[in-house]
Parts: structure tokens; C-alpha cells; sequence
């Protein structure tokens, strides 16, 4: 193992900086969630900033996009027949992200403000560089690519719902802080792992089975873009009553992306890999119908029914269940090893599996509290063998002897 074979590849030193953030983070509200429900088991967590709203902010703007930085910087040149970016490019990313995540934590450990907008400073730094050498990339391309411009546009989106975090810490403004949350899930995440899959889904299924028709039509991302910016801006100025406007639409749209991507009457049987792949994907439908039947339950009864139900749906049944899959199936191809899902991801995917269902059902317990405490020690005991054994392998060399 070394260290410095991090550096030798960005999806290695950006990957292993995600895998590591999402242990640290989890932990962190794990404890928290503990000593809110069992007041003295645990020492009181201080916040700089509510630690709800926190939770989701770290989630959103500090676990997740290292992972969609170290795909991208690895695949956005590929895309656009450009030349792979050098490690002058990536590697103040990684430390920028990384760096901007410990200090956040030690802020909400310690409750300290300035340790707080120094984290997130941090953090956009490192957002900053990422997003100048993806646009630079962009922009030298002579033709350019949908996917491209797509997930380019959601990272300038988390980009402005960043800099809502610290303008609520200059200003005590809660709508902003609203607003940064909101352009987390709907401007940054859901646009970005949809791209990705309508691109990519049809690709690995097209690897393994090369007679079945690729589907991913241009006006399917148009539209979902149209979509996912409506249901944007109703949140923003709490039109819950008519979120289901767009939402029926996001989840027919996305059924039927899983019904053309499925393979179905093959003869050979669908890889582990690419089947994770596909489940991973089938939680967004449920997600989008359960946040369209909210809207809709609101506004005939006038009352919120499902609380954070949807919301975790889409956080940790997608992007939870996408990630392990995503992840583990780049993360295998890139280190030169068989394309197989493995043990650990299959307990990782099977854990988060488990961890969506116990916190949605929490909404509708009594004490809710405890099975959101379930819920978070679930997500730990699924990530920590995945992240030790992902870890390893960006420590080592390829298994084929390749660079990178």
C-alpha cells in the first residue's frame, strides 16, 4: 500500500476522500441523533448551526460531491476528446473537499462559527477548482456533449446552494439556508445522478448484453430537466400543494427509463453488478411517486403526511443505493479487477437497502427518534467494511499492471 498512489488518478484520491467522509459524517449525526434521544448516554453534541439543517448540508455539499468530482474529472475528458487532466488539477480538489469536511465536523463537535465558515470556505475552494477545470474542459471541447453541459450546470447549481450556507452564517437569514438545502437535493444531486445514469445505464447494460437497444433520447434529459426545475422553484416558494405537478411526471419518466433499461428474456443471467445498478435506480420512481402523493394528500386534506418519508427515499434509497453500485463498479474497472460486485458491496447495498426502509418507517412510529437512530447505525455498519475494502484498493496498484 502507499499513500502517494492516491494522487496517480483522480476518481483514486477523490473516491477515497468521499469513502472516508461518509464514515466521518455519519458518525458525527449518529452521535447526535444518540444524545438527542437518550439525553446524558452520550455528552450533548453542540452545532454551530442547527444540526438537522447541518446534517443535510454536509450530506449534500461535502459527501456526495467528491464522489461525482472524482467520476467527472476522470470521465469529462473522455467524453469530450480531450486530454486527461494532471494532478495539478485534481489534487488541491481532494484537499480542498477533504480539508473543508474535517473542519466542518470539528465545528459541529465543538460548536464553533468561525471553525464552521472556514470549513465551508474550504469547501467551495475546492468546489471552485473542480468546476473551473470540468467548464475549462467544456469549453475547449469543439462540439461539446449533453452530459457534459448537463452535470456541468448542476455543479454551478451546488455552487450557488453552497454559497447560500454562508450567507446564512453572515446573515441568521433561515431562507437561505432553505434555499441552499433545497438547490442541494433538486439543482445539484438529482440532476447530476440522473445524468449520469442516462448515460452511463444504458452503456453497462449495452456491455453485457450488446443486442439490447440502447435507449437514452436527448429529450428525455430536456424534459427532466424542465421537470426537476419546477419542482426546484415550488419548493422554493413552499407550493407543496402543486409539487405533484411535476413530481407524477419525474416518476413516470423514470419508470419507464427502468422498464427500457431492464433486460428482460436473455438468456444470460444479469451480472450482481449491473443488477445493483438498476435497483439502485428503481428507488427513484418510488421516491418522486411518494413525494407526488404528499403534495397531493396536502393539498386535498391540508395535512403533511410522510414528514421526511420522500426525502429519505431519494437520499438514501437513490443516491445511497446508486453510490455503492456506481462506485464499486468504477472503482473495480479502474483498478484493473474482474467486474463483479464482491461481499462487501453486496453487505454495503443490502445495508442501505435496510437503513431507506427503517428511517422511512421511523415517520410513522411513535418514537421516531429511535428508528432514525437505527437508521444512522445501519448506514455506518453498511459503509465501514465497503469503505475499508475500497480503500485499499485505491492504496494499491492497478491489478493489471496499468497506470492510473
Amino acid at each position: 500500500m502507499s499513500p502517494a498512489l492516491l494522487a496517480a488518478a483522480p476518481h483514486r484520491l477523490l473516491f477515497f476522500v468521499g469513502a472516508t467522509n461518509v464514515l466521518l459524517a455519519m458518525a458525527w449525526w449518529a452521535a447526535w441523533l444518540v444524545s438527542a434521544r437518550w439525553p446524558g448516554w452520550l455528552p450533548p453534541r453542540p452545532a454551530s448551526a442547527p444540526a438537522g439543517w447541518m446534517h443535510a448540508i454536509v450530506m449534500q455539499f461535502q459527501v456526495l460531491p467528491p464522489f461525482i468530482f472524482g467520476f467527472l474529472l476522470t470521465v469529462f475528458p473522455r467524453w469530450l476528446g480531450e486530454e486527461p487532466l494532471a494532478r495539478r488539477h485534481y489534487a488541491p480538489v481532494g484537499i480542498g473537499l477533504f480539508g473543508g469536511q474535517l473542519l466542518t465536523l470539528a465545528a459541529l463537535w465543538t460548536g464553533s462559527p468561525a471553525l464552521l465558515a472556514l470549513g465551508l470556505c474550504t469547501t467551495l475552494g475546492g468546489w471552485t477548482l473542480a468546476l473551473a477545470s470540468l467548464l475549462r474542459l467544456l469549453h475547449a471541447a469543439p462540439k461539446g456533449d449533453w452530459h457534459a453541459r448537463s452535470c456541468a450546470f448542476a455543479l454551478c447549481l451546488g455552487w450557488v446552494g453552497l454559497a447560500l450556507v454562508l450567507a446564512y452564517l453572515a446573515s441568521g437569514d433561515a431562507r437561505l439556508m432553505f434555499a441552499a438545502i433545497k438547490f442541494g437535493t433538486f439543482g445539484l444531486l438529482l440532476p447530476v445522478f440522473f445524468t449520469v445514469n442516462h448515460r452511463m445505464v444504458p452503456f453497462f447494460v449495452g456491455c453485457v448484453y450488446p443486442n439490447h437497444a440502447s435507449w437514452r433520447p436527448f429529450w428525455l434529459l430536456g424534459l427532466f430537466w424542465f421537470l426537476v426545475l419546477v419542482h426546484l422553484g415550488l419548493e422554493l416558494v413552499h407550493g407543496y400543494a402543486w409539487i405533484w405537478l411535476p413530481d407524477v411526471p419525474l416518476s413516470g419518466l423514470a419508470a419507464v427509463c427502468l422498464w427500457r433499461w431492464w433486460p428482460r428474456g436473455k438468456a444470460k443471467p444479469m451480472p450482481s453488478l449491473l443488477r445493483v445498478l438498476l435497483l439502485a435506480f428503481a428507488w427513484l420512481p418510488v421516491a418522486m411517486a411518494l413525494y407526488a402523493t404528499q403534495s397531493l394528500w396536502f393539498a386535498t386534506t391540508g395535512e403533511w403526511a410522510y414528514a421526511r418519508a420522500p426525502a429519505h427515499a431519494l437520499f438514501i434509497g437513490y443516491f445511497g443505493s446508486l453510490l455503492v453500485a456506481m462506485v464499486t463498479r468504477v472503482t473495480q474497472g479502474h483498478a484493473g479487477r474482474p467486474l463483479v460486485l464482491g461481499r462487501t458491496a453486496t453487505f454495503a447495498f443490502a445495508g442501505v437497502q435496510l437503513a431507506a426502509l427503517v428511517r422511512m418507517a421511523g415517520e410513522a412510529r411513535n418514537d421516531a427518534m429511535a428508528w432514525h437512530v437505527a437508521a444512522a447505525l445501519l448506514w455506518l455498519l453498511a459503509f465501514l467494511p465497503w469503505t475499508l475494502h475500497s480503500a485499499g484498493i485505491y492504496l494499491r496498484p492497478r491489478a493489471d499492471g496499468k497506470p492510473g
